[in-house]
This record gives structure tokens, C-alpha cells and sequence, in this order.
């Protein structure tokens, strides 16, 4: 019984081991730990999932499924190996295979709330919003005073769509649980607050009761910077910005000078005749890109308006197969690989990973703003590919990410000296790309869009090679859904409102503007 014990602390004490080395994502180490956890208990599964977390982290996506595949094997009942499955099925652009397992997991979740939710969030990982919004409206109907399911369900029901209910639901949070204030500052966004109907008071005395440095600043100052520019309150609102940016950035690890340097490092290693793929005849994917707020999901859902075109959103299929072939996570490492990847392998991984979402229509959208930085591969391994890259004032564009609240990504968007460094290498890529490849992408002006609308619309389908279609000028009638912070004004016709804006805030953005131009940017 003593050894039974000594041997059940054992494995407890390094199954936690694995468990920390993953936390630190410390993956080589984490892989060495869990392989012996799993020479050493054969029979049991949580050391199977536990190796299968450190070879995703690794970027061996492929020995991921294999592991969970065997976990299955021993126990097809398995709740955390079956999750599992689907996940490492996402990561192996397998997406036909995830969304049958987790149908399976939905058939036979019952009642069974948390499932649920989990569920849920894989199917929003697959693109799938309306089961991922089936499931959470499933889960809240169970648990129906739950903020953390009436949460979820609030942002899901904004990705399909549903603004006013999203609100209300929003509203429902807030009143089951007042200290989640990221429900708050959703809220704030949904619509244009006005006068009569505004939420600032509401939030005034809220961050009045947090301590100084809480965890809710951020979310409820950025509330409260949108609320009083739509009251047309500019000094207060960056007031408000610029606390809560500065809460954010305090938060975050992060240097610029790692993200300047990486693209520096792509502009050298994509700057020969030799990298230049003619252009097939016949056009492949279309990617609309950008930095983010610069127009991109406008312009995706005017392209996905036609009848020939899908939209995919923002999917990371092009970097996982990247990954997939390089066996390798970290990005600077992965940089150096990938030339020597054969782009015809990872142009296959990628159309084929994208056709298992299951899209009917003879062209696809890949939305992920960053996919700037992929340029370089995706014409070599794409050579049908179209591009279309957002412009947008670069004042307006800088404001626009400081504004903006992301829940995950663009740390560069939290302090005005980082937005200028990073846009000036973002722009000196840009300038590298069209110069190493001379038409290959279609520069759009955000500005000359809204002024413009047809014209510009027009110009953006004939570079797709598709026939012009009328229902291209209606994309607020456009019903797929749509994740990202412009969930909400994509359901609005063309508007006016985000031109120009930059000039409500000229003196507190003068030192950025200062920098932009000493970097030869022109910002008039």
C-alpha cells in the first residue's frame, strides 16, 4: 500500500512538472518531461495529452493528432482526449475532421453546461459562429445566471450579428456580475451613445471604486473614451485613452524592437529575382490585408458579397502550415526555414487545410490582416493568389489601433512611440513588396473608398478577375458572420464618421506625427 502510495505522489508530482513547463511554455523541456511521464505509465492517458500540449507548442502538429488519436484508442470516451482531438485536427488543417468530432461531443453532451461552452469556443476556432452560438444559447439556457455563459454568449451573438440582443445580453453581465468590465466596455461599443442614452456615468462611478492598477482600468477607461467622443467630448476621451492604453502597456512584455527587426529580416530574406512566381492566369485565393482598423473587413465583405466568394475571416491556416512543414514555433527560427520549405508543399498544405472548411464557392477570402508579413512566401506558394492591401491616413490608422482594445495581439497598439515604430517598418515592408514585386498588390485608399464607394469597389472585384456584381455595393445586407472589432459597424452602409478623426486629437498625437514624418511618412 506504501509503494502504491509513493508511486501515485510520483507520478502526481511530475505530471504537475510537465504541467508548470507548459504553463512557462518552456515546450522542449515540457516534451522531454512528458515523454518519460508516458514511457513510465503506458496505460494512462493524461500523460498522452500532456506530451500532445508540448509538441503543439513545439509546432509538430502532426505527432499532436497522432498522440491524441492513441489516447482515443485506449479510451474513445475520453472527454479531455476527444477535446483534444478536434483541437490538434484545427492545428493539422483538418477542419472537416474537427467539426465532426465536435458534433459527436455536442450529440452527446446532454446537459452538460460546461461541455458546452468548451464546445462552443472549438467551433469558433473552426469559423463555425452559428454552432458555436447554438451551443452557448444551449449552455445559458442551463445555467441561465451565469456571467461568464451570458458573456460568451454576448460576444458570440455580436459575431452573428445580433447587435440589439448582444446588448441586452451585455447589459444581463453587467447586472449579474458589475466587476466584469470587459462586458462593459463591449457594451460601449455596440453603438453610437448619445445624450439622451449613454452608459457614463454608469462607468465614472465604477473606476471610481477600483484601486488604483486594477485589472478592470483598462476596459472601463476605454469605455469611457468611446463614449465621450460619441458625445463629442475629444479632450476627455484621450484623457480616458490614454490612462487606459498606459494600464495595458504596463501589462505587457513586449518590445518593438523584435517585431521592427523581424520584418527587417523578411525584407532580406525576400529580395531576389529569383523569389518572383509569375502570375497565373487564373486567380486563387484572395487576401485582404493590412494593419488592423485599416479597412480590411469592409473590404472583405464587399469582395464576399459576390456570389463566386467566400469569406473565411481571420484564419491562421497560412502560418500553422508554415509551422506544420518547418516543425518549428518560434518565429524567428521559422523565418530562417522557410526558404527552404517547398513552396508548392505549402501551397497545397494551405488550399487544402482551407477547403476543409467545408466552402462551396469557387473562391475564398483570407482576411488576416497581418498575412503582410507572409507576402514573400504566399506569392512562391500561391501563385494564382491576389492581394489587396489597406491604406488608410496613417494618423487615422495609428489612432484607430491606440483606440482599439484587443483582446489578443498587436501589443504594439498600447503607446504612441511603439505604433510609430512599428508603422514606419510596417510601411518600409509594404514599400519592399511592391517594389520586389511590381503589381502584384492592389493598394487601396480607405479614404478614396468611402468617398468613392463604386469606383473603388469596382477596382477591388476587376483585380479579383471576377464580373462585377450590384450586390457588392450592399455589404451591410451581407449576413455571415463577422469576428472582429468591426463586428458591429460592417452592418451599417458606408459612413463618413471615421475620416479625418486624427484631427480631434492633432495636439496629443503631434509627437507621433513628428516621428512618422522625420521617417519620410507624410501625414498632411
Amino acid at each position: 500500500m506504501n509503494d502504491e502510495r509513493l508511486a501515485s505522489a510520483t507520478y502526481t508530482a511530475d505530471a504537475s512538472a510537465v504541467k508548470t513547463l507548459l504553463a512557462k511554455r518552456s515546450a522542449d523541456d515540457a516534451a522531454t518531461a512528458g515523454l518519460k511521464l508516458v514511457e513510465q505509465n503506458p496505460d494512462v492517458i493524461e500523460p498522452l495529452l500532456l506530451l500532445a500540449r508540448a509538441r503543439q507548442q513545439q509546432g509538430r502538429f502532426d505527432e499532436m493528432l497522432q498522440l491524441t488519436e492513441v489516447a482515443l484508442e485506449k479510451d474513445p470516451q475520453h472527454l479531455g482526449a476527444g477535446l483534444q482531438f478536434a483541437e490538434a485536427n484545427i492545428f493539422c488543417g483538418r477542419h472537416d475532421r474537427a467539426q465532426r468530432q465536435l458534433a459527436k461531443l455536442e450529440q452527446g453532451a446532454g446537459k452538460d453546461a460546461n461541455l458546452l461552452q468548451q464546445l462552443a469556443q472549438y467551433y469558433a476556432h473552426a469559423t463555425r459562429h452559428g454552432d458555436a452560438l447554438r451551443c452557448y444559447r444551449r449552455a445559458t439556457e442551463l445555467e441561465p445566471d451565469n456571467p461568464q455563459f451570458l458573456y460568451n454568449l454576448a460576444a458570440s451573438l455580436l459575431a452573428n450579428g445580433e447587435l440589439a440582443e448582444a446588448e441586452k445580453t451585455y447589459t444581463a453581465v453587467i447586472n449579474a456580475n458589475p466587476h466584469d468590465y470587459d462586458a462593459w466596455q463591449n457594451r460601449s461599443n455596440l453603438r453610437s451613445q448619445t445624450a439622451a442614452s449613454n452608459h457614463v456615468s454608469e462607468l465614472v462611478a465604477s473606476l471610481a471604486r477600483l484601486r488604483p492598477g486594477a485589472q478592470g482600468e483598462t476596459a472601463l477607461c476605454y469605455a469611457l473614451a468611446k463614449e465621450y467622443e460619441d458625445l463629442g467630448k475629444y479632450s476627455t476621451s484621450f484623457l480616458y485613452l490614454k490612462r487606459g492604453a498606459d494600464a495595458r502597456r504596463r501589462r505587457l512584455p513586449y518590445d518593438v524592437a523584435t517585431d521592427v527587426s523581424v520584418m527587417k529580416r523578411i525584407a532580406t530574406l525576400f529580395n531576389a529575382p529569383r523569389d518572383v512566381t509569375p502570375l497565373a492566369e487564373n486567380p486563387g485565393p484572395i487576401f485582404v490585408m493590412g494593419l488592423p482598423r485599416s479597412g480590411t473587413t469592409l473590404v472583405d465583405r464587399i469582395i464576399s458579397s459576390h456570389s463566386r466568394v467566400t469569406s473565411m475571416g481571420e484564419i491562421n491556416d497560412f502560418a500553422l502550415a508554415l509551422t506544420r512543414l518547418g516543425q518549428v514555433s518560434d518565429k524567428n527560427r521559422l523565418l530562417e526555414v522557410s526558404l527552404d520549405i517547398d513552396p508548392e508543399k505549402l501551397g497545397a498544405a494551405y488550399l487544402a487545410s482551407v477547403k476543409s472548411y467545408g466552402y462551396t464557392t469557387e473562391y475564398f477570402i483570407d482576411k488576416t490582416p497581418a498575412n503582410y508579413l507572409y507576402v514573400g512566401l504566399m506569392q512562391r506558394a500561391l501563385p494564382g493568389a491576389r492581394f489587396i492591401h489597406l491604406q488608410r491616413h496613417p494618423l487615422d490608422s495609428c489612432l484607430a489601433m491606440y483606440r482599439t482594445l484587443f483582446r489578443m495581439g498587436y501589443p504594439f497598439s498600447y503607446d504612441l512611440t511603439d505604433l510609430a515604430e512599428y508603422y514606419i517598418a510596417y510601411d518600409r515592408l509594404m514599400q519592399h513588396w511592391h517594389a520586389v514585386y511590381p503589381g502584384l498588390i492592389l493598394d487601396v485608399s480607405y479614404e478614396e473608398l468611402v468617398d468613392a464607394q463604386e469606383r473603388v469597389s469596382r477596382d477591388i472585384i476587376s483585380h479579383c478577375q471576377l464580373g462585377w456584381e450590384a450586390a457588392c455595393l450592399s455589404f451591410e445586407k451581407n449576413s455571415a458572420p463577422v469576428a472582429t472589432a468591426s463586428a458591429a459597424q460592417v452592418r451599417k452602409p458606408m459612413y463618413r464618421d471615421a475620416l479625418a478623426r486624427w484631427r480631434h486629437y492633432e495636439n496629443q498625437l503631434e509627437p507621433l506625427k513628428q516621428r512618422l514624418e522625420d521617417a519620410g511618412i507624410d501625414c498632411s
